[in-house]
This record gives structure tokens, sequence and C-alpha cells, in this order.
């Protein structure tokens, strides 16, 4: 069982902003808080163990391959919104659909815009997953905004579930589930530790970790990994 050990400051600040995000309601404009500015606090508090079994990769292509391509990437990142529209296109249709490698796309936390945008893309399993994150970022600038208003971008979110094929009472109950948001947030947090993910896009080539690249330095890459 895959378990994430939080300190006890991140993790009591963690339920409070978790439960604060996913169930004010502001009428005013604030600014997204990132997760790194609470997770840098201290403090002696007991310690939450939060399990992360649960948590679904979601992955293409073929689990069988020799070559595993991780995508570290931020729905609220431009520059993952412009590498889902030109080097992933070119990497589903080169590699995914043909087979040759499995890739697996890991959600990177660095504010609560990008962790509502996750528990939307979620929200349908991973039947809808990729639809939905094409959505998103195809909509990225719509949905996000000025990004000082919480309630809007959040209802902007709903609308791209719902036009997705999401049902109303489905959705609500997907961005309201604190013990997923926290769970998700634990998962992002083991994984950014394995990887050392610092910034987004990051690209992950059988365990060696690639910054934002060109599509032929990747094809490349990737191309040596398989031995052509």
């Amino acid at each position: 069982m895959n378990r994430m050990i939080l300190p006890g400051a991140f993790a009591l600040a963690l339920v409070a902003g978790l439960a604060w995000w996913l169930n004010s309601a502001p009428t005013g404009p604030q600014a997204a808080q990132p997760l790194g500015a609470v997770n840098a606090q201290q403090s002696d508090a007991a310690e939450e163990e939060i399990d992360i079994s649960s948590v679904q990769e979601m992955s293409l292509g073929n689990p069988q391959s020799d070559v595993t391509v991780i995508e570290y990437a931020s729905f609220t990142c431009p520059h993952c919104a412009n590498f889902h529209d030109n080097q992933f296109e070119k990497l589903k249709t080169d590699f995914i659909d043909t087979d040759k490698i499995h890739y697996i796309y890991r959600d990177v936390y660095f504010d609560r815009y990008g962790l509502w945008a996750s528990m939307v893309a979620r929200c349908g399993g991973e039947m809808r997953f990729f639809g939905i994150a094409d959505m998103i970022y195809d909509q990225q600038r719509d949905w996000i905004g000025d990004g000082q208003d919480p309630v809007a971008i959040a209802d902007r979110l709903r609308k791209i579930g719902k036009v997705a094929g999401l049902e109303e009472e489905q959705l609500e109950a997907c961005l309201t589930d604190n013990t997923r948001a926290k769970t998700l947030v634990a998962w992002y947090q083991q994984n950014a530790e394995t990887h050392d993910i610092n910034s987004t896009p990051t690209i992950v080539i059988n365990g060696e970790k690639h910054s934002n690249m060109s599509y032929d330095e990747l094809k490349a890459t990737i191309e040596e990994a398989l031995g052509q």
C-alpha cells in the first residue's frame, strides 16, 4: 500500500486549506495560495498518514513497452498547454497510438486551480480523463480568466465537465470531496519527491528526467531508448 507521510504543519495546513479551497464561496478577488508555501511551514505537530493507493495512474499506449514516458504537468501551466497542443499530439501519433511506448500523465498541483481542474478531469474516470484534459488545456485561458475570481473559475470548470458529459451531481461530489483532494495532493508530493519535480512540463523517460524540449529532441531521445 502506498502511503505518504506529511509533516505535521503541512498536514494540518493542508486539511484546513483544502477545506477552504473546495467549500468556500469567496465574494471578492483573492489570489491563489501555492501549495509550496504551505509545504514550507515547519512544526512539531503530529504527522498525518494519507493512503494514496486509490489514486489511479492515467496512461495510454503499451504497458508492456520497454520505454515508459511520464509527463508531469499542471493544468494551469501555459507551457504545459503549449506542450499538449504540439509535442504531445505528435508523440501520440508517432509513439503512443502505435504502442511503441507506455505514456503516463501525472498531475502537478502548484496552485488550487490546478487541483480543481484535475478533480474535474478525473471525475469521469480513466475512460474520460484524456478527453476532458484536452478541453481543459484547449480552454485554459478562458477558464482561468484573470485568475482572481475562484467562484467564476470553479463555475467554468464545472461547465467544461458538463459539456464533457458529466452530471451536475457527479461534478459536485468530485469537487467537494476533501478526502480525495488531500489524497491527490499527497500523491503529487510523493511523485514530486521521487523525480525531483520543480517545474512543468517535465518529462521522465525510463527514469531519466528531462526539461521541456522540442519535439525533435523528444523524438530522438525516445528513439534512442527504443534502440532505433
